[in-house]
């Protein structure tokens, strides 16, 4: 499944945790959890954890070996693999927690 949009500003909670994400409205709310996905910036294909969120319209991504900035620029973003359903935290330690097994889960799967 391949989403494509304009980089859009989110509520940065996930750079506040040390994971910046690259953000686009997410165009199907039947898609939601945790994704290993692969992020196409221009002819430049990158692997990261994806979040998609049909609450928020958002579909997120923790790009790895990205650090420039991306607002307003075209991306797409591919889910590959699921890795988890969505849920909640009582915590932004518990949720900076499982941000970090979802990265090494994701790191997994595309090291298989």
């Amino acid at each position: 499944m391949e989403f494509h949009g304009m980089v859009i500003e989110g509520s940065k909670r996930a750079r506040s945790l040390g994971y910046p994400t690259v953000n686009i409205a997410l165009q199907d709310g039947r898609v939601s959890g945790v994704y290993a996905a692969l992020v196409r910036i221009e002819k430049t294909i990158y692997r990261a954890a994806a979040f998609a969120d049909p609450e928020r319209d958002i579909l997120e991504a923790y790009v790895f070996g990205l650090s420039e900035e991306m607002y307003g620029r075209e991306v797409s973003i591919e889910l590959t693999h699921k890795i988890r359903d969505t849920r909640t935290f009582e915590s932004d330690d518990l949720l900076k927690q499982a941000i970090a097994a979802d990265v090494a889960a994701v790191r997994d799967h595309f090291d298989e």
